[in-house]
């Protein structure tokens, strides 16, 4: 592992924004809306990625050209020196960002915090009488 630390600057790239199904393909999204997840994280994406069986690394203080507010990417090795891939189902880029954007969706940090948002909505509807005051 020592000797792909290494060569870190030559793995490929993960941007959030790849992947992120709030954002256009002129904004820099790779997969079709339907498979990609909402505003992941470089966290999420690393989390898959280890489930995944490849090896990646978090750069935070690296930021999208396109969107430099939106910091952080993921650098990932999909194949071996030898040319084999860590992981046989995932050949290449693309199916990588399918299949981590799925499990994105799954991320057990992810299901947390959607149910709070979704019940505290429900509460505040205004009720009692309307209308114009007579003088």
């Amino acid at each position: 592992m020592d000797g792909e630390i290494k060569n870190i600057k030559k793995w490929s790239i993960l941007y959030p924004v790849y992947i992120n199904s709030k954002k256009t393909i002129a904004e820099g999204r790779r997969i079709c809306v339907t498979k990609a997840c909402e505003n992941p994280t470089c966290t999420e994406i690393s989390d898959c990625c280890n489930f995944l069986k490849i090896p990646c690394a978090i750069e935070l203080d690296k930021a999208y050209p396109r969107d430099f507010m939106q910091r952080g990417r993921v650098r990932f090795l999909l194949k071996r020196e030898d040319g084999t891939p860590y992981n046989p189902v995932i050949p290449s880029r693309k199916q990588l960002m399918i299949n981590v954007a799925e499990l994105v969706r799954r991320h057990p940090n992810r299901t947390k915090k959607q149910e709070p948002a979704a019940s505290s909505a429900a509460g505040s509807s205004k009720s009692g009488k309307g209308g114009k005051k007579k003088r």
